[in-house]
């Protein structure tokens, strides 16, 4: 009986450590993957807005990636000064 108590205890410390671990990076990955969403979403309303002045951005994942980036960063600075 003490010898189950004891592997139940190793095992919850060992999913804390693994799970202390494997959060950084999978909250990397959500932050990259949520950046890409809502600049494909910017590229989008730019497609619509531009199609009456024949104007037109690729989509695709590289590019969305680029506009939230600098989008972002162009923000941030505008609040700064």
């Amino acid at each position: 009986m003490d010898t189950n108590i004891i592997t139940y205890l190793a095992c919850i410390c060992f999913i804390f450590i693994f799970g202390r671990i494997f959060i950084v990076p999978l909250k990397k990955i959500l932050k990259l993957v949520l950046n890409s969403i809502l600049g494909g979403v910017v590229i989008f309303i730019i497609n619509l807005i531009g199609a009456n002045f024949g104007f037109h951005i690729g989509l695709n994942f590289f590019t969305s990636i680029l506009v939230r980036i600098t989008w972002t960063s162009r923000c941030c600075m505008s609040y700064c000064c």
